[in-house]
C-alpha cells in the first residue's frame, strides 16, 4: 500500500486479513495510521515526502531487506524501470533485489525491469487526497524466491 495521507479506508483489514505482513511505501500521513496497521499485522514502512518528523523517526527513507528469498527494496520516491528517481539505479545496480516497491505518484504500475532483473510494483494510493480517482492495494505472495498470486484490490467507496 501507500500514500494513504492520513487516511485510513476500513476495507484494508478485510483485504490485508490472510497476509503475513502490511507494507506502506510512504505518505503515510501520521503515527496514528500507522499504529493502527501496527497492531493489526507485522508492518514495515518507508516515510514519503508528506510525512512529518514524527512518521521519519519511526521509519527510514529507504529499506531494503530479504524475505523468503526475495531480496525487496522499497522507497517513497522511486520512478519506474527506464525513469528511476535519481539516486535509485544506483542503489539497484549496489544491492540487487527481486522487487522494487515504490509509491509517490499516486499511478498503479506492475511492471518487470528486465535490465535489472526485478519486478517493480507502485501500488497507486489508497488515501482520499491526490487526483487518483480509484484507491488501490496490491497483494502478492513471496515464496521459494519468487513472487507470486499477485493481485490488484480496488477499494470501493
Amino acid at each position: 500500500m501507500s500514500d494513504t495521507h492520513s487516511y485510513l479506508h476500513p476495507q484494508v483489514f478485510k483485504h490485508f486479513e490472510q497476509v503475513d505482513e502490511i507494507w506502506h511505501a510512504g505518505d503515510i500521513g501520521n503515527t496514528g495510521l500507522a499504529d493502527e496497521l501496527e497492531a493489526f499485522k507485522p508492518f514495515r514502512a518507508v516515510y514519503g515526502n508528506i510525512d512529518g518528523a514524527d512518521v521519519r523517526v519511526r521509519y527510514p527513507e529507504n529499506l531494503h531487506f530479504e524475505l523468503e528469498g526475495v531480496g525487496v527494496l522499497m522507497t517513497h520516491i522511486g520512478g519506474y524501470p527506464g525513469k528511476y528517481a535519481p539516486g535509485v539505479k544506483e542503489m539497484l545496480l549496489k544491492q540487487p533485489v527481486k522487487l522494487f516497491i515504490c509509491g509517490h505518484s499516486h499511478i498503479l504500475k506492475v511492471m518487470p525491469d528486465p535490465k535489472l532483473q526485478l519486478l517493480h510494483i507502485n501500488p497507486g494510493a489508497c488515501g482520499q487526497q491526490g487526483w487518483h480517482k480509484v484507491k488501490t492495494l496490491v497483494r502478492f505472495e513471496l515464496e521459494a524466491g519468487s513472487i507470486q498470486k499477485l493481485e490488484v484490490i480496488e477499494l470501493v467507496k
